[in-house]
């Protein structure tokens, strides 16, 4: 079934992969019929002394010219069959990387990005193999095996036959080494995806390792791994050890004295032709110098194979990112109203209730209206943000925009006019103007300009030696959290949208910076249905209805005035960070 669907891939191929099939039907016959020249020279001239200069120029020129049209050819075609794997490799690896770009979140929220990262890269680089180095010299050497035959065969039918018993013996061999080391490199594919993990883990968090005095552990845990990747890969090394020399060499000296026997056996009977002795030996020779190159190879085929069985997992992965399947065009959101009616959610899709982060949430955020939602850490408040941008989807219930439901909506149509304003502000690598812009055709320089501006970034920015040209490195780090915070408000503006979703988008700016976007966030809501997941209820005040969520239900709902007036959760939560703004927990 892998190998059926990795050959799949060669479908688009299949001129280029004809063409190069005919040059290595020639080559190889170029490369076959070179021992049977040597043959007639044996005898036909050194044997019984006959030594015709025209005939031993045409038999010279003829084995120089098959072995330079040989080399000419096989170069032709293992540049071919190269070209063709790396054409294949290439679209594996844009499929795989478009698949992964389509899961649901929940993928990478039970799957380590390490692991993940090595299947895209490791496991398509194993598989690369397979096509670049095994594929074409497989094919070459099957074609080879079968012209030797042939010219065995011609020579002499019966030992031939003999010979040709010892293809069961070598499949069994190639059997028995492929279900022995599947198992093997099916624990060294895994052991090495928990490397890049670990690896992966311990860089982004190098910070918090150092400052923690992790070091140890963290060298302990990665030292566990790599032993069981050692063990798996020793392992490995002794069948090869085993099965891939050693076994065939055994099996060719057997073969060598059946052929030297019967030689023995014919001499006793009468003369025999040194020239067939001397073909067959050579082409014995030459018949098991293949088989160890595909028992040598078939090490790099059984790792490509288990490679591409994880690959596919990824690929057959259907928790892809729920779409709309109507055949009618995609509504357009136009006013920005908001309803959620029972919604309940779980994220392991469970439908008993017992681990539900949401239960029959139920609210309107009415055209330009902002809704805050409040609670305490995992409470279920960025859960409700996940759904409405369409991350996840609902277990139960049903989420409306404009009275139509969330599922028909085209992603173009919800990402474009829904804007989200995350808790990490993550910036790509680029300059500032492809981090606010994104390639978005629809924004242009001006726009971009435009939209700092608007959130009051342009101060910074102006500031920075290339302006709106300066490069980011990866994730920003050479910008402050407010700073970047900043850009991703920029960026979200850009894009002009409908419906705004804050989810705690002034978590990780400094109170001299968010007195300062108040202002821009004010600009931003206005005109706008906004959803704002806040923290500090400070930034909330002025919403136009609050809801506490709790244990993933709304216990409270009004006006910031009306909820303190109830003296309820809400009440608790104001007071308890009223009285955290106004005491120092370090009094002198």
């Amino acid at each position: 079934m892998v190998i059926r669907r990795l050959l799949n891939y060669l479908r688009p191929h299949y001129k280029a992969l004809g063409v190069a099939l005919v040059v290595l039907f020639l080559a190889t016959f170029a490369d076959v019929v070179g021992p049977i020249l040597v043959k007639v020279f044996l005898d036909r001239h050194l044997m019984p002394r006959s030594f015709n200069s025209q005939d031993l120029l045409l038999l010279g020129s003829g084995y120089l010219g098959l072995h330079l049209l040989s080399v000419g050819l096989n170069y032709y075609q293992l540049v071919s069959f190269n070209q063709i794997a790396l054409k294949v490799i290439q679209q594996l690896r844009v499929d795989i990387f478009s698949h992964v770009q389509r899961l649901r979140l929940v993928v990478f929220d039970k799957t380590p990005a390490g692991a993940l990262v090595s299947r895209i890269t490791n496991d398509t680089e194993a598989i690369k193999e397979l096509f670049v180095s095994v594929l074409a010299t497989l094919v070459q050497n099957v074609v080879f095996l079968i012209g030797i035959f042939i010219a065995m065969f011609s020579m002499d039918a019966r030992l031939a036959g003999f010979c040709l018993v010892l293809l069961p013996v070598l499949l069994g061999l190639m059997y028995m080494y492929r279900r022995l080391s599947t198992k093997v490199y099916r624990v060294m594919r895994k052991e090495l995806s928990l490397l890049n993990a670990k690896l992966n883990e311990s860089i982004q968090g190098m910070n918090l390792v150092q400052a923690m005095r992790q070091e140890e552990r963290f060298r302990k845990e990665f030292n566990v791994i790599n032993t069981a990747y050692y063990r798996a890969a020793i392992n490995n090394i002794r069948l090869e050890s085993l099965f891939v020399r050693p076994a065939v060499d055994l099996i060719y000296t057997f073969a060598l004295i059946l052929v030297l026997d019967f030689f023995g056996f014919q001499s006793l009977k009468g003369p025999i032709q040194i020239g067939v002795l001397y073909a067959f030996i050579n082409y014995l020779d030459r018949f098991f110098e293949p088989v160890n190159m595909m028992m040598q190879k078939l090490s790099q085929i059984q790792q490509s194979l288990v490679a591409a069985e994880r690959v596919f997992e990824i690929l057959d992965d259907d928790r892809t990112t729920p779409v709309t399947v109507s055949a009618a065009p995609s509504p357009s959101i136009v006013e920005g109203r908001i309803e959620f009616k029972e919604v309940t959610f779980s994220y392991d899709g469970s439908a008993d209730g017992g681990s539900d982060v949401l239960k029959k949430i139920s609210f309107i955020a009415y055209p330009g209206q902002t809704v805050a939602l409040v609670g305490h850490t995992g409470s279920g408040k960025s859960t409700v943000a996940n759904l409405l941008m369409r991350f996840y989807p609902v277990t139960s219930g049903e989420i409306l925009i404009d009275g139509v439901s969330l599922s028909e909506f085209s992603e173009d149509e919800l990402r474009s006019r829904v804007g989200l304003v995350a808790q990490d502000p993550f910036l790509f690598v680029g300059d500032i103007t492809q981090n606010i812009a994104l390639s978005r055709p629809t924004v242009s320089k001006q726009d971009v300009e435009d939209a700092a501006s608007f959130v009051q970034a342009d101060g910074f920015l102006r500031k920075l030696p290339q302006g709106f040209a300066e490069p980011i490195g990866e994730r920003g780090a050479t910008l402050s959290s407010g700073q970047r915070q900043l850009l991703c408000f920029a960026r979200t503006m850009a894009g002009n949208p409908k419906i705004l979703v804050l989810d705690e988008a002034t978590a990780s700016v400094d109170t001299e910076t968010e007195e300062g976007i108040q202002t821009a966030l004010e600009k931003m809501r206005k005109g706008r249905t906004t959803i704002a997941i806040a923290h500090r209820l400070s930034t909330i005040q002025d919403a136009d209805l609050i809801l506490v969520l709790h244990n993933g239900m709304i216990v409270e709902r009004g006006t910031h005035a009306e909820l303190l007036v109830k003296e309820g959760l809400y009440h608790k939560m104001f007071m308890m960070q009223q009285g955290t703004a106004g005491q120092s927990r370090f009094p002198c």
